[in-house]
């Protein structure tokens, strides 16, 4: 398994003792000695081949920025990173009748990393489900084994009153949500739309098998032991017998492979208003598909925008995905207002998890904190009266490349 599941402090907040680069207890793909290298998708070289998917909405502007971006770390650090195109959401859908097409697949697989900015829109919205933008992206998880996701919720100093929850709330909030990606209702069978006594009846399988459980609480039981040490499993054991054995599961991975790690469970109802209520009392949760996919975009709107969240998407071996946790706000798109910082961020977390290399994530990381500290602004994160400056998408964009470009980072 290719995790090496510590980000750095920037991003994911990693205690002070914890190595960026720890080997990881869930393994590695190749059976020799372990080593940097051998945790990520492919060992550290001169060269890479990197999938973009710039997807709808905002995603194309997005995209350039990060491109631009990219560029000027790759001039200062003397690698190259080859990036080649390919459709995936309604873009595909337009230009193939086909959400994810079997060659954007193939691409995707064959890359070093894939770095996906969004899809979706209301022009596909009544489409049937097969030509559903979002269809494209469950068969892109499914396909390529993507099953864990992991989402960081982190309140920067700089955007702390952009939350819409008070300062004493939010202040030094620092969640990681490992979210099951490939399973739950979401791909359970069977599933459909039929008719019964002489009405519709819509009807979906929240299933879970152990070793799909087990994965994932593996890779929360090593992310929680490389922060703050504890992880709150989330469920509804009292009413779904699926969550009965999620966990057990998760009791007997943490308490078998994870001794020093203090392991809760919550209810998904309450874990709903607990984040809201006390943030700052979870370090890391981790949860089924459906119950992580509410759960992740609640605590990722505690930074007061999604605009500034990166995301990845890994699975036990090959490229992973990386993504910023917002939608492709299709009401701004082409208006230069989209925030490209989660995918700048999200190219961060590639570079590191996929890319073997850690030191130019960390140039990118402080390169975005630095914009921050000059006080550029995109619309979604500018407060009235905050005395800074409101720029566009590439404005933002042409900003962390240039920082890039000069910023000394030990």
């Amino acid at each position: 398994m290719k995790f090496p599941v510590a980000i750095s402090a920037v991003v994911l907040g990693l205690t002070s003792s914890a190595s960026a680069f720890a080997p990881s207890r869930l393994g590695v793909r190749n059976a020799s000695p372990v080593s940097t290298s051998a945790l990520n998708a492919v060992s550290k070289k001169d060269s890479y081949t990197v999938t973009l998917l710039p997807g709808d909405g905002i995603g194309p502007e997005i995209t350039e920025a990060t491109k631009s971006v990219l560029e000027a770390l790759t001039a200062r650090c003397g690698f190259t990173i080859e990036l080649k195109e390919a459709l995936i959401g309604g873009a595909a859908i337009d230009a193939k009748n086909d959400p994810f097409p079997d060659e954007s697949l193939e691409q995707c697989r064959s890359s070093d990393s894939v770095l996906l900015a969004c899809i979706g829109g209301y022009k596909w919205d009544n489409n049937p489900r097969e030509l559903r933008p979002e269809t494209g992206l469950l068969k892109m998880r499914k396909e390529m084994g993507l099953f864990a996701n992991l989402r960081p919720a982190k309140v920067l100093d700089q955007l702390i009153d952009a939350s819409t929850l008070k300062r004493e709330i939010v202040e030094g909030v620092d969640v990681m949500c490992v979210r099951e990606l490939t399973g739950d209702v979401y791909f359970g069978t069977p599933k459909g739309i039929e008719e019964r006594n002489g009405e519709r009846v819509g009807y979906n399988n929240m299933i879970y098998s152990e070793h799909e459980i087990d994965r994932i609480a593996r890779v929360a039981g090593d992310v929680a032991s490389k922060r703050g040490g504890k992880l709150c499993s989330v469920d509804k054991a009292n009413v779904l017998d699926v969550s009965q054995l999620w966990r057990e599961v998760v009791t007997g991975v943490i308490e078998e492979e994870f001794p020093e790690v203090e392991l809760s469970h919550m209810y998904v109802d309450n874990a709903a208003m607990q984040l809201i209520r006390w943030p700052k009392q979870f370090d890391t949760i981790v949860c089924g598909n459906i119950f992580g996919d509410i759960l992740s975009d609640e605590a990722s709107m505690l930074v007061g925008s999604l605009g500034m969240l990166p995301s990845a998407s890994l699975g036990e071996e090959g490229p992973g995905v990386f993504e910023p946790c917002h939608g492709s706000a299709p009401d701004i798109a082409g208006e230069d207002k989209a925030n490209p910082l989660a995918m700048i961020l999200s190219a961060a977390m590639m570079l590191k998890y996929d890319l073997d290399r850690p030191e130019e994530s960390l140039i990118l990381e402080k390169a975005v904190e630095a914009a921050l500290d000059e006080k550029l602004r995109t619309p979604d994160i500018k407060q009235e009266g905050d005395g800074c400056k409101e720029v566009g998408c590439v404005e933002m964009g042409k900003a962390v490349a240039e920082i890039v470009s000069k910023i000394d980072v030990p």
